[in-house]
């Protein structure tokens, strides 16, 4: 048997059971050499083939790569700590269950001109792209052949900052866009819970699917994922790094009221 790859072992597999309840769940890990659709010739930056980690389960479709080499994360996690200006007071709050929250971490809103973005009660509008933002956008965007006019941009100083469990289904957002997250810095557990699975209600026996995001990483969340998956960042108290996570969206106009 060959040895794990550094990609594979990214990924926590859950112990396989013998329960009929709880469809099996499929983490293919292939690597594949060809470049996914839409990525431009080899001479132009950032055209090199990618190699993709399927994730699958009842639902959920996700792909995972390393996009940037480590001296050019290093590089990007630099410039955004000079460039990304985040949110204060009011605007660094979120509305759960009708009461209001600080967000556990920062938080800052990017894209196109005029744009805003509805979600936990609050809508946060665009701060116009910074040189960076554009940079990695453009990397995703001709890796992926997907275009993103939004990005939300989070940092969590260590282990303590999180993200609960939530699902990004705005209305607002293109349903056949993919989400993009690309995450730099220290490394974090990322966990997908299905929705049927979730609570001391829970009616249905599904694994929930873990992940490690590794620094220079992008992990597309195909739909139909946000659909029955829920995700979260949960606090990791050994982590003592920082970490900020770019999740890259496509606003559809007219779905905005």
């Amino acid at each position: 048997m060959r040895p794990a790859t550094a990609m594979e072992r990214f990924l926590t597999r859950p112990s396989c059971n013998n329960n009929t309840r709880s469809p099996q769940k499929r983490i293919k890990l292939q690597s594949d050499e060809r470049m996914k659709p839409g990525e431009v010739d080899e001479e132009d930056e950032f055209s090199h083939p990618v190699p993709w980690q399927k994730i699958e389960s009842e639902g959920l479709d996700c792909d995972y790569a390393l996009l940037l080499s480590k001296d050019e994360a290093d590089h990007m996690f630099k410039q955004l700590e000079e460039e990304v200006v985040y949110s204060k007071g009011e605007d660094a709050t979120v509305q759960v269950f009708g009461k209001v929250h600080s967000i556990p971490r920062k938080q800052a809103t990017y894209g196109d001109a005029g744009l805003t973005y509805t979600y936990s009660g609050v809508t946060r509008l665009a701060c116009p792209w910074t040189p960076t933002l554009e940079y990695i956008r453009d990397a995703v965007t001709k890796t992926t052949g997907q275009t993103f006019n939004f990005v939300l941009v989070n940092r969590y100083k260590d282990g303590q900052d999180h993200m609960g469990e939530h699902r990004d289904d705005e209305k607002e957002l293109d349903p056949l866009c993919p989400i993009a997250s690309v995450s730099l810095g220290a490394a974090r557990d990322f966990v997908f819970r299905h929705r049927d699975a979730r609570g001391n209600r829970s009616h249905r026996r599904i694994e929930p699917v873990k992940l490690e995001l590794a620094h220079g990483s992008l992990l597309l969340m195909n739909s139909p994922t946000n659909t029955f998956w829920y995700h979260s960042l949960p606090v990791r108290k050994k982590v003592s790094l920082p970490r900020i996570n770019l999740t890259f969206r496509r606003i559809l106009l007219d779905r905005k009221k």
